[in-house]
């Protein structure tokens, strides 16, 4: 195996060998040769471990039979060591079935690996900016919050596995009217007084109010709007801290807190506004200053100043964004709430206009609702919050793990219902728990066997023991790993590392049922018995490599 492969699947492998005995065809081979090959994995284990019909899509363009393409390909990978036969298949299908020491050889990688199997260089050196969680510090973080604290922590993990250099951001919206309102409201609470109309209310209003009072009594000394502004500032803070903790106790964490506010200071938007006037595409019209985004297909140019001189929404987006590309970022990933569609076009207009590529450069998520559902009945009112759930009310009902877990292995952008009984139920139902499950099922059989004597470890594969189709299945489960973190990191998609493992979980639970590991009663242990312990290791470690990503523990015990 090349160093250039060598933190490529099995899978890759091959696929790259097959794109590199097509482009060595040449000039008998006259047509373009596609830049990736998807192997595929046969549902007919007969028909080996990886097939391809590469060879019937390139026989027009080519002008050769398909059977003559298959054979090309046939004789360049039949002198692999990692493969066993090369066979086609009616009209240039081509079935692959790997070496035995080549399935050995997965194992032994993963054992060497340990935590680091998985990890690949695809994104290697890339900067990027993961931006999620953006809320105002006004309040408890609710159910929306959480998804992104889930899947952004995730996706975080899943970037750097796949080689990026990822700083997680919170966007802090601490600017504006709403601050004031704020301010207001803890005001009003402390002094007794009905809060505003369109202030901020719920129970943790008034907590917050009796803290800021009680570690701050000469807020009750000041007047006007000296006290509010007081209530505010102090509250700010408060709340900010209250978010990073739960934030903290959930496994998310920040590399940094960037306040809005700081858009402002020593005159950046300034800046930013000269920057995107130098590309040409700021004016002015009736007195207020505009970008011109409808060059690069945004639906209307927008206002970064208005014309009573005070600052439009988009003139801290537009500041925002320059100061990551000048903090050196290449990707900047925004992941935004389910309200947010018109954000797409603009944020990549406004990238256009810095004169990026706003394909490469900013890529945007965006995130359906969450509904909870207990006894039947969908759950819509928080204690403290008096409104939506927040994070620590879900959390306290099904636990991190259940709800990390389950708001990741959806796709982002479709609406999900987590139902909190199936996630407090110890049962096959409950997808956490299953995969928990056969984590710790595992680590029982390890511990067994040691208790009888088995012997395992990456000297104890023994692949040419390992016959049996689920053995087969399996290795070749395992083998996968590398390429779906690969493809979640390029596609932004962790909950691909959820589904993967909940399959993993199946492949074991099904080699466990149709293989034996430990011996019975007075049979001694065998060679045999090792090299399934040693899968069996094999399968722990990457079972934990995937919940890891997904920021889930995996235990050894149940």
């Amino acid at each position: 195996m090349s160093a250039a492969l060598s933190s490529l699947s099995i899978q890759d492998e091959i696929s790259a060998a097959i794109l590199q005995i097509l482009r060595a065809a040449k000039p008998e081979l006259t047509c373009e040769i596609p830049e990736k090959l998807a192997l595929e994995r046969p549902k007919n284990r007969d028909h080996g471990d990886y097939a391809t019909s590469i060879a019937l899509a390139l026989a027009k363009p080519s002008g050769l039979a398909p059977r003559k393409i298959a054979e090309i390909i046939q004789a360049g990978l039949i002198a692999r060591r990692d493969i066993d036969s090369v066979d086609i298949a009616g009209p240039g299908f081509i079935n692959i079935t790997l070496a035995k020491s080549s399935q050995g050889g997965v194992i032994v990688k993963i054992l060497q690996s340990r935590k680091s199997f998985g990890q690949g260089n695809v994104l290697d050196g890339v900067k990027v900016n993961l931006e999620f969680i953006s809320a105002n510090p006004t309040g408890p973080l609710h159910l929306g919050h959480t998804r992104w604290a889930a899947v952004g922590d995730s996706l975080g993990r899943v970037l750097t596995a796949a080689g990026a250099k990822v700083t997680r951001e919170f966007y802090v919206n601490d600017r504006g009217v709403q601050m004031d309102k704020f301010g207001a409201s803890l005001q009003s609470a402390a002094l007794g007084q009905a809060r505003p109309e369109d202030g901020y209310h719920g129970a943790y209003i008034d907590d917050l109010a009796k803290e800021i009072i009680t570690g701050n009594p000469e807020v009750l000394k000041l007047s006007g709007e000296e006290q509010t502004n007081s209530f505010r500032d102090i509250g700010y803070k408060l709340q900010l801290a209250q978010q990073q903790s739960v934030l903290d106790s959930f496994g998310t964490h920040f590399d940094i807190w960037f306040s809005e506010k700081s858009l402002y200071d020593n005159n950046f938007f300034t800046h930013c506004q000269e920057v995107l006037k130098s590309k040409g595409h700021v004016y002015q019209l009736d007195g207020a200053t505009w970008l011109r985004t409808t060059d690069f297909g945004d639906d209307k140019d927008r206002v970064m100043i208005k014309s009573d001189g005070s600052m439009a929404y988009f003139a801290s987006d537009s500041a925002y964004y320059i100061s990551k590309r000048e903090r050196g970022f290449d990707i900047c990933i925004y992941m935004l709430g389910a309200d947010h569609h018109g954000y797409v076009g603009r944020l990549k207009a406004l990238a256009a206009c810095n004169g990026d590529d706003p394909e490469y450069n900013v890529h945007i998520l965006i995130g359906q609702m969450v509904k909870i559902m207990e006894g039947g009945e969908e759950v819509k009112l928080s204690k403290r919050a008096g409104t939506i759930i927040t994070l620590e009310e879900l959390v306290e009902k099904v636990g991190v793990d259940a709800a990390r877990y389950t708001l990741i292995r959806y796709p982002v952008d479709t609406p999900m219902v987590m139902d909190v009984d199936i996630l407090r139920s110890r049962t096959n139902e409950n997808p956490v728990y299953y995969v928990q499950y056969a984590h710790a099922r595992i680590c029982a059989v390890l511990r067994n066997a040691t208790d009888v004597g088995v012997t395992y470890g990456a000297d104890q594969i023994h692949p040419e023991l390992l016959l049996h189709e689920r053995e087969r299945e399996l290795i070749g489960a395992l083998g996968e790993f590398p390429r779906v973190v690969a493809g979640a990191a390029q596609l932004r998609e962790p909950h691909r590392i959820a589904r993967y493992v909940e399959e993993l979980a199946g492949v074991y639970h099904r080699f466990y049922s149709d293989c034996r590991v430990l011996p019975l009663g007075d049979e001694s242990p065998s060679e045999l018995h090792s090299a399934r312990a040693t899968l069996c290791l094999a399968t722990a470690q990457v079972i934990a490599n995937g919940l890891d990503l997904l920021g889930v523990s995996a235990p050894e015990k149940m």
